[in-house]
């Protein structure tokens, strides 16, 4: 469910409408929607009442300040893959005790940072990251808590770009090497191991998978234990997928994800962290554009908008499928037409939305890209000298620029000229 609503014939992001934010703020914008927010957080945390679990949001999904603000304000951790998305976490007034540090390539600077915030945890995936650490964290004098991330090679049926749990990903220890790195982490100075990390991928929309790898880390904790471990955390990751496709592709609830969880990890007595990202911002958000030109070409429409690849990559990166709603709802009753929405973007793949049947949009009309409050923004970049994205957050009546557009001379300004061409 979202917040994105007709109303007197105009498309409302809650009670805002999105023709007085393109007026006020111009185009194209994302617009993200604090009570869709709020709904997706409590739904999980109340889906997760009565089992000892922390919600660690993804930061990677969404790491506009007031965005982790409204999460951090709800109760939330995070969970971050950077020293910039640390330094995000903490700046929103996350506690540093609810923040696990994962990724595969974090440098000693970035875990003597994070050591000496006092993070929670690390997620470690690679023997040579556990040796540094416990060289940082003992040359600090401190102990660095610590889970390891482990793959159990398990098949997420998603997309294979964003598919983290098998054998061939760079993700992650070997199921079957587990107890060895254990064993060996024990003997090194400056850690305390007391966890398990699993990650299998993102957008998934079966528990079968779920299930599969849950089992295998339930294993993997009573085997640990009977080697003298003190397990006593599971992070189970994210990768709960959302409803791109509307009615047409709606995944499990998350009151199904967490009785699965229960069922297969409940009488364990350890603590749980969960890392969602998308389910939580995902449909929290959209990419707000206007049309430039309708253009004819011989085999079908071209709908040529002020929006671009630079602007949301997940169209050209996944082949993902973004709905596309006038913001004119009368648009919408008008006969459809087989188009492309393409940007101003250079490339062929500068698409939004390919092959699809939609309104005859022309010059000026707003359309909304939907569902893209997950790895939208934070994806962006500056292709083709094209200015970053503004991002708006909603509140009922109200709404405000939380990230403005930055201007030519900002974005030309970063260049420096070497002293010979000065």
């Amino acid at each position: 469910m979202h917040h994105f609503s007709y109303k007197d014939g105009v498309l409302h992001a809650e009670d805002v409408s999105l023709t007085r934010i393109a007026a006020e703020v111009g185009t194209p914008f994302y617009c993200y929607s604090t009570a869709t927010l709020e709904r997706h957080y409590k739904v999980l945390a109340q889906a997760f009442a009565g089992q000892d679990a922390t919600i660690c949001f993804a930061v990677k999904a969404n790491s506009n300040q007031a965005v982790l603000a409204t999460m951090a304000r709800l109760g939330a951790g995070m969970d971050v893959v950077s020293e910039g998305e640390l330094r995000r976490a903490r700046a929103a007034g996350v506690p540093a005790d609810k923040i696990i540090f994962a990724g595969v390539g974090k440098s000693p600077e970035e875990m003597a940072y994070a050591l000496q915030e006092g993070i929670f945890s690390f997620n470690v995936e690679s023997e040579p990251e556990l040796v540094a650490l416990s060289e940082v964290a003992a040359n600090l004098g401190v102990t660095a808590r610590v889970a390891l991330r482990v793959n159990p090679d398990v098949d997420a049926k998603t997309h294979a770009k964003i598919s983290t749990g098998k054998s061939e990903n760079k993700f992650g220890i070997p199921y079957l090497k587990a107890v060895a790195l254990y064993n060996e982490a024990r003997e090194l100075p400056g850690l305390a191991v007391q966890g398990i990390h699993m990650h299998i991928g993102s957008q998934i929309t079966d528990l079968a998978p779920f299930r599969d790898a849950f089992r295998l880390m339930r294993d993997l904790t009573l085997e640990l234990r009977r080697e003298g471990h003190d397990i006593h955390h599971l992070d189970i990751g994210g990768g709960l997928g959302v409803p791109y496709r509307g009615s047409n592709d709606v995944p499990p609830h998350p009151d199904e994800y967490a009785a699965l969880v229960k069922e297969t990890l409940g009488d364990l007595d350890a603590k749980l962290y969960l890392e969602p990202g998308r389910m939580i911002v995902g449909n929290a958000g959209i990419l707000v554009v206007r049309t430039l030109f309708a253009k004819e070409g011989a085999g079908k429409r071209f709908t040529i908008v002020d929006g671009a690849m630079n602007d949301l990559i997940r169209p050209t990166l996944y082949e993902a499928y973004h709905e596309v709603w006038p913001v004119q709802e009368a648009r919408a009753s008008e006969p459809p037409v087989l188009q492309d929405i393409v940007g101003p973007v250079c490339e062929t793949g500068d698409y939004l939305a390919v092959e699809r049947k939609l309104p005859p949009f022309e010059a000026g009309d707003v359309m909304a890209v939907m569902t893209a409050g997950a790895y939208g923004a934070v994806m962006s970049s500056t292709y083709n000298t094209r200015l970053l994205v503004p991002e708006v957050l909603v509140n009922g009546r109200d709404y405000a620029v939380v990230r403005p557009r930055p201007s030519y001379d900002d974005l030309i300004g970063l260049d420096r000229l070497p002293p010979w061409l000065a």
